[in-house]
């Protein structure tokens, strides 16, 4: 089961950094839950909420998956359009029945090299 989350959850996350916002509308379950501050709750509203956003036209950078029989958690460097440094990104769902259920997430800038000797990733 855990390695069908992770392979979901990459899929869906390759689909969508290719330009499918599609695929959100097909994997979130309908009572979707969002925990981000500002982000609404619901398929449709956070599926709108998405394509409306910078997040749409962002470059996305995968760094790692790792799931287990309810959760996955993906791991990457998120940099919108028009920003010089990007965003370390943590987004934590829950799987239920085949489709995302819910999501929480933790964002950090990506600071100057010389402030991360061990690197961000």
């Amino acid at each position: 089961m855990s390695e069908r989350n992770k392979e979901f959850v990459e899929r869906v996350y390759n689909e969508f950094v290719n330009g499918n916002i599609q695929v959100l509308r097909d994997t979130l379950k309908e009572d979707f839950i969002e925990h981000s501050p500002g982000n609404p709750s619901g398929r449709d509203a956070f599926v709108e909420f998405i394509a409306a956003s910078p997040i749409s036209g962002a470059r996305f950078d995968l760094k790692r998956v790792i799931a287990d029989e309810r959760h996955a958690v993906v791991h990457y460097e998120m940099t919108l359009p028009g920003a010089e440094r990007g965003v370390a990104v943590v987004d934590i769902w829950r799987i239920e029945d085949g489709l995302i259920a819910e999501h929480w997430d933790v964002l950090q800038p990506v600071p100057d090299a010389s402030e991360i000797p061990n690197g961000m990733f």
